[in-house]
């Protein structure tokens, strides 16, 4: 980890790892944005290289388009993808590359999801963005939907 260009976000799910696990890989369009935003997954191939595409849809009509690709994926334990690449290994114009991570504690989960950044500059556009309180809600949505899946919804 980096300070200078790597920004944090550290929770305790109340949910086992397995339904965390399941609530990134099947239900993601459920918890990725803040609501109201919603998001359409148009790709998602839970494999290094695999495409990650999205679009983010706000309230008001706004769209944002986000595609990458997976560099590494352990289940139930790791996801790390970035949007240094599209499909294909072609270049785009990078911003960050997220690190989601998933440790068991017993029928909890702690989760980090660490956003790094390719400069000081980025990650200070990120922080400014509303970073905390945004991965903070997704956080909180993630394990909406992991307790879910728990309660076998």
């Amino acid at each position: 980890m980096s300070a200078a260009i790597d920004l944090v976000v550290t929770r305790t799910i109340d949910a086992p790892v397995d339904a965390v696990w399941r609530a990134f890989t099947d239900h993601l369009s459920e918890w990725w944005c803040p609501r109201p935003w919603t998001t359409e997954v148009v790709a998602l191939d839970l494999r290094p290289g695999g495409r990650s595409a999205m679009v983010m849809r706000g309230p008001a009509g706004e769209e944002h388009a986000m595609e990458g690709v997976f560099l590494e994926v352990v289940p139930a334990r790791r996801i790390v993808f970035t949007d240094a690449y599209r499909s294909g290994w072609e270049p785009q114009g990078p911003f960050m590359t997220a690190i989601m991570e998933f440790t068991p504690e017993g029928d909890r989960t702690l989760y980090r999801g660490t956003a790094r950044h390719w400069t000081a500059e980025a990650k200070a556009q990120h922080e400014a963005m509303g970073f905390e309180a945004g991965w903070g809600t997704v956080a909180m949505q993630l394990e909406e939907v992991a307790r879910r899946i728990t309660a076998g919804g």
